[in-house]
């Protein structure tokens, strides 16, 4: 399966995550409910542990989640040992990240920097360090759970492509070189990811 042979969803549209995130906003300020973990606390514990060996807390790597919505995975990392200054969530909805800012506080984790912005239309907001000026491929790690398959099923356009097809050349532009990127998704085989992403144009490889 390709990214265009899904059908385009309400999970596909900013309009549903936003709806999401302003109920979960409430939800946490009235109850204290963090909100939903997508894909549960098994694959996050999974993804902290493959980073935990391949990008130890002690690299002081620079780290992005794509679609960060709650901040659970990152605060995963914070818990495992990471500086919250290295961690970064963006997400295109504006509810989760004044969620995961709320939620952060809570857990020691204000230093961590959640940002608006739409992965496929705009660069995130680079941190100090990432350095020199002008240079887009400052992170050493990338994070998706379950980013890449919400918008997979978004509106293809007139010739039928899915906006997903951008998604790889995003991730190629943001990477330092040698840097990594870890993807969860329940959409794609690890066949079809290693299909879209270790490409020639992405300069990617699956390891």
């Amino acid at each position: 399966m390709n990214t265009a042979d899904l059908q385009p969803s309400k999970l596909g549209t900013k309009e549903h995550w936003d709806e999401v995130y302003e109920q979960e906003v409430e939800n946490f300020e009235e109850l204290g409910d963090e909100g939903e973990i997508w894909f549960g606390e098994e694959s996050v514990d999974k993804m902290v542990e493959w980073i935990l060996e391949n990008v130890p807390p002690s690299k002081r790597a620079l780290i992005l989640e794509v679609g960060s919505g709650n901040g659970t995975l990152l605060f995963g990392l914070l818990e495992a040992g990471y500086q919250a200054s290295t961690l970064h969530g963006i997400d295109y909805s504006p509810g989760a990240v004044k969620l995961s800012k709320r939620i952060a506080e809570t857990k020691g984790g204000s230093e961590i920097s959640f940002s608006e912005c739409d992965f496929l239309q705009d660069d995130p907001a680079f941190p100090e360090s990432a350095t020199p000026e002008g240079t887009t491929d400052v992170w050493d790690l990338l994070l998706d759970k379950g980013t890449y398959d919400a918008i997979a099923l978004g509106e293809k356009d007139e010739e039928g492509r899915s906006p997903a097809a951008k998604y790889p050349a995003r991730v190629s532009r943001l990477l330092k070189p040698g840097g990594l990127f870890l993807i969860t998704s329940c959409n794609f085989t690890e066949s079809e990811l290693k299909t879209s992403f270790a490409t020639e144009a992405t300069g990617l490889r699956y390891q």
